[in-house]
């Protein structure tokens, strides 16, 4: 039997090898198999290897029968137990033993609710350069684009921590103003101390940008610093590609060199080095520089390829794994004006208050405890409308608030009404258990893991929850941290859509099954080990919530 965590890439990846056939090589790649998502599919099948690409493999799509007991007789780590393997119509559809299934994945949840980061990532460590935060700007200088590109550079620092990497985050936000409306967006970054070496270390970049200038300091404009040719030292440069052919003469400002300084300052305490993709096998001189990740947005790309060059051309040891990850624009619709960040967070709040009036009534809403939870909920719809494309594409910004509310299913605030449904589901049961001590009589205390009966779980719902939601989590976490470096070139793009996507699909789910199925039944004992079985899947359901809001850094909400 198979033992420790499930998972889909291992099973696909032990699927395949069983299915094809030996040598030669030279036959069809990729992948065979594939994992069935859809609830229509899920109810004869769990994967499938079409038949197609069987006809690909074996002429007449007919597996072999040695081949095809192979595949119904597949073990080995990450494989749950597999009941059946037939040929169909569709192809070979393959079933698992899903009481087994069950019993194993929700009798040790730990490992798919918190994994543990893997040994090839706990060592590494990587600079996270939030471009739109440098300098002193207050809020209404942030623009939609760059509040985009810092609810990406959120996100993804949570998300590579939850894979053991350790992220230093840059730069810390100077004014008090942007940094509450960070908090209150509950974006967690770094705010600068009082005491700054910045002006001493500012000096000495001065100092070495006089010998590459290109004019005399005493010709240049007001709040330069310098004129230095960005592509005469490109051109030095040979190893260096995939910058804009436009850069030529920089401006230097005291700006840039602030930025400059809270890099190299990174950089100089934190010396070890994260691999940015599977393919990156370039690793720096002594294994002594670590990577930077410099998030921008794309108004700001071209700039930010000057800071990356001019940090090159002033320290010897810059990392010269420098990358750029673009986040695209942000198109409003419906607004004849640009709005700034807080202008758009004030509209978003404003509607999700006038939709919890209309939901709840007026009375309601007013209590104090309601502030905090049209807080919440602002924040997730925000960064789900943010993050749910991905970083690179341009993304439309309704402003209309339908799709915003508790009954828009793609929103922020649906996930965090389910998350609330769940809390109330497990109060409820709560207040059931001190009845029944009370001699009132309704639920016992919850058993033993070990003591329940899983087999009681044979609603379609509760399967589509486990395999769709639960098992494959762990993957969707790790894919949300992983960095692929476009080569040659200076770009990198990462699934930062991959947890709100997830999280919408998993709250779709969880509703349709928890609108049909009435967990806590009766209080009669012969229903008490159905409910108990199925009380834990939403455990399960419920950590699962906790643990993909934490990326997001949204609270789970009790009620709403």
């Amino acid at each position: 039997m198979a033992t420790g965590r499930f998972g889909v890439g291992e099973t696909l990846g032990a699927l395949n090898a069983a299915l094809r056939p030996p040598p030669p090589p030279s036959g069809p790649g990729g992948s065979v198999w594939f994992k069935e998502n859809s609830a229509r599919n899920l109810r004869s099948r769990d994967f499938l290897a079409p038949r197609g690409a069987l006809q690909a493999l074996f002429g007449d799509g007919q597996v072999p029968k040695d081949i095809l007991d192979g595949v119904a007789a597949l073990e080995g780590p990450g494989v749950p137990p597999i009941q059946k393997c037939t040929q169909t119509q569709a192809g070979l559809a393959l079933q698992l033993e899903r009481p087994t299934v069950f019993e194993q994945v929700l009798s040790s949840l730990r490992g798919y609710v918190a994994p543990q980061p893997t040994s090839s990532t706990s060592e590494h460590s990587i600079i996270l350069d939030c471009v739109s935060l440098h300098g002193p700007k207050g809020p209404d200088a942030l623009s939609l684009s760059q509040l985009r590109a810092v609810l990406v550079a959120d996100h993804l620092a949570q998300a590579l921590r939850t894979q053991g990497v350790t992220v230093y985050q840059v730069p810390a936000v100077q004014d008090p103003g942007l940094r509450d409306f960070l908090q209150q967006l509950k974006v967690s970054w770094p705010s600068a101390s009082e005491t700054s070496s910045a002006p001493e270390s500012t000096v000495a970049l001065k100092e070495v940008l006089r010998d590459h200038a290109a004019v005399p300091t005493e010709d240049l404009p007001p709040g330069v610093v310098c004129k230095v040719s960005l592509k005469e030292f490109l051109e030095q440069q040979p190893g260096l590609e995939g910058f804009d052919p436009n850069l030529d003469i920089c401006l230097v400002t005291e700006d840039q060199l602030g930025a400059l300084t809270e890099l190299q300052e990174a950089a100089q305490h934190h010396p070890r080095n994260v691999p940015l993709s599977h393919s990156d096998a370039e690793s720096s001189a002594g294994g002594t520089a670590c990577s930077v990740i410099h998030v921008v947005s794309c108004e700001e790309a071209f700039q930010q390829q000057k800071v990356d060059l001019l940090w090159r051309l002033v320290d010897a040891n810059a990392p010269s794994r420098q990358k750029h990850l673009v986040c695209g624009p942000v198109k409003v619709v419906g607004s004849p004006t640009p709005l700034s960040a807080p202008q758009y967070y004030r509209l978003r709040q404003s509607q999700m208050r006038e939709a919890s009036v209309l939901k709840y009534g007026v009375d309601f809403v007013q209590d104090d405890s309601w502030n905090e939870i049209i807080g919440a909920l602002t924040s997730a719809a925000v960064k789900f409308e943010m993050l749910s494309t991905a970083h690179r594409s341009q993304m439309s910004l309704d402003l209309e608030h339908t799709s915003i509310s508790t009954k828009g299913t793609k929103s922020g605030a649906f996930v965090m009404y389910n998350c609330a449904r769940l809390a109330t589901l497990f109060d409820g049961y709560q207040r059931g258990v001190e009845q029944a001590f009370s001699f009132l009589g309704l639920y016992p205390a919850f058993p033993d893991v070990s003591e329940l009966d899983f087999s009681l779980l044979r609603d379609e719902g509760e399967w589509l929850l486990l395999f769709n939601g639960i098992i494959p989590f762990p993957e969707v976490l790790s894919q949300s941290a992983q960095l692929h470096v476009s080569s040659p070139g200076i770009q990198i793009t990462a699934n930062t859509k991959a947890v709100c996507k997830f999280l919408v699909h998993l709250s779709m789910d969880f509703s349709s099954y928890y609108n049909r199925v009435h967990i806590l039944g009766e209080p009669q004992p012969h229903l008490f080990g159905q409910m108990f079985a199925r009380l834990q899947l939403m455990r399960a359901v419920q950590e699962v919530f906790h643990s993909a809001l934490a990326t997001l850094h949204l609270p789970p909400l009790s009620q709403i």
